[in-house]
């Protein structure tokens, strides 16, 4: 198998790429914030549940004393979200809030670096197991 085909350097890249496409989306909603009736657009996070499934065992916590209480897996199913998609409108009809944009464009840029850090220090850990550093 090639290190391009592991799965962890797969989902990065995903990740990457989406976080690229998001901040051209991103871009637009701040460019036509003063375009009459514009509505912002935003994408949808890539999901790596079936992979994540897939590839890894559910972990069980380990009680290593009987004074040791038992541990709970935390459900995110029980948490709603949000979905409203509550914002103001001015009145020639635009829908774009500049101060939530930018506030998205650098958590994109954040988590952006933080895919490509990943990705450069699992291929580091690839080239030390190899004896390649």
């Amino acid at each position: 198998m090639a290190i391009s085909e592991l799965p962890i350097f797969s989902m990065l890249r995903t990740r990457m790429q989406w976080n690229q496409e998001r901040q051209r989306v991103l871009a637009e909603n701040v460019a036509n914030s003063d375009t009459p009736h514009f509505r912002p657009r935003d994408l949808t996070p890539p999901s790596f549940e079936r992979t994540m499934v897939a590839q890894v065992a559910p972990l069980q916590l380990a009680r290593t004393d009987s004074a040791h209480q038992a541990g709970q897996m935390s459900d995110a199913s029980r948490f709603n979200v949000d979905r409203r998609g509550v914002f103001e409108v001015r009145p020639a009809g635009n829908a774009v809030d500049l101060e939530d944009q930018m506030m998205k464009v650098a958590a994109t840029q954040m988590d952006y670096q933080t895919a490509t850090s990943l990705y450069t220090r699992s291929l580091g850990l690839i080239k030390t197991a190899l004896g390649k550093r």
